[in-house]
């Protein structure tokens, strides 16, 4: 009996109750933490779902839809051919309207084709390279080798697969900070933490409870993330269930750790803005939420590979799409260890009621 009142009664468990009961009565908070990331996975995924082959538009000069070689190229479903003049052509292909400008030129037996295209746009780039490789094979040109073509199409190759561990990485970042971070100033700005001071409440209880609620709203944020992206886009999670729990309680501690410290000294909203966004800012684009870190130049990949966030995703990656054993990411896992203890431990020795 003794037991259970004391923990009916412990700082610890009822700031955990009060935090618990405050988010869920703030539906702002409940759209951010569980309506946005599923709006982005949804217009992210469908913006980059597979899709047909490009079409490419072409335009012919000097050339005649009888022609046996511009038969071929009206024939090929890779292009939308359109037969104009010289300036027109050029008009078209300097507002982007058409990819490609071909001149067929015939020299009493000789054939040449003359292309106007412009490098810079990867589509005229490769709209060139299949023209040409089109109109060769028309005029009679013959390959030395054989080959084959094979379309992949496996779940785990397409950009949504790529994105959804991003998207938890994003979520448990943004979570630890403005979870953690915002409502801790927050509470400083309206006087709350003084009320604190003035009870049993030690300053480890506040934080462990800001910290363990944190957790507590995580569990359906990520659970409903993973199901919606399951069902609606058929994303699958080629590694061990419980190896992707693991990194995202082990993520959301670190992030956590580092909302405190941001917040341990704050004292306004803006200042607290400001510094999550100077801590966010960075791993928000080099930490490859939407695309590979490894584009960014080697000079400053070790930065980015110290990263907490960079360090989630790769992690989270290895394991939800090439399958990977928890123990191949000790490296990530033992530096967001480090980032969450440090960072905590720093903000357990700074932080200030008021």
């Amino acid at each position: 009996m003794t037991s259970n009142r004391s923990a009916r009664y412990s700082p610890l468990v009822q700031l955990i109750l009060a935090r618990c009961r405050e988010f869920y009565r703030e539906p702002e908070a409940v759209f951010w933490s569980y309506g946005f990331p599923l709006l982005m996975a949804t217009a992210l995924g469908f913006a980059f779902r597979n899709k047909p082959a490009e079409q490419f538009a072409v335009d012919l000069l000097d050339a005649t839809a009888t022609d046996p070689i511009v038969a071929r190229l009206i024939e090929d479903k890779r292009f939308k051919v359109q037969l104009s003049d010289e300036t027109e052509s050029r008009r078209r292909l300097r507002t982007g309207v058409t990819d490609l400008v071909v001149s067929l030129r015939r020299d009493n037996d000789s054939l040449r084709f003359d292309y106007l295209f412009d490098p810079t746009r990867p589509a005229s780039l490769v709209a060139r390279n299949a023209a040409d490789d089109a109109l060769q094979r028309a005029a009679g040109r013959q390959d030395v080798a054989g080959a084959s073509d094979q379309h992949y199409e496996e779940p785990g190759g397409r950009y949504i697969d790529f994105l959804v561990p991003g998207l938890i990485g994003m979520s448990l970042m943004g979570g630890g900070l403005w979870g953690v971070g915002f409502v801790t100033v927050d509470m400083r700005i309206r006087k709350v933490l003084k009320r604190f001071l003035a009870t049993p409440m030690k300053k480890h209880q506040f934080l462990a409870g800001l910290m363990a609620s944190r957790l507590l709203f995580l569990i359906p944020e990520v659970v409903t993330l993973l199901l919606f992206t399951r069902f609606v886009f058929g994303v699958r999670n080629h590694g061990s269930l419980f190896a992707v729990i693991v990194l995202i309680l082990i993520g959301a501690s670190a992030f956590a750790g580092l909302g405190l410290l941001v917040a341990s000294r704050a004292k306004t909203i803006e200042a607290v803005s400001g510094l999550m966004n100077l801590v966010m800012l960075p791993m928000w684009i080099a930490s490859g939420i939407f695309f590979e870190s490894s584009r960014f130049p080697d000079e400053v990949q070790p930065v980015i590979k110290a990263l907490p966030l960079t360090q989630l995703i790769n992690a989270l990656r290895a394991v939800m799409l090439e399958g990977h054993a928890i123990t191949s990411q000790w490296p990530n896992i033992v530096g967001l260890v480090l980032w969450g203890v440090v960072s905590s431990v720093i903000a357990l020795r700074w932080f200030r009621w008021s």
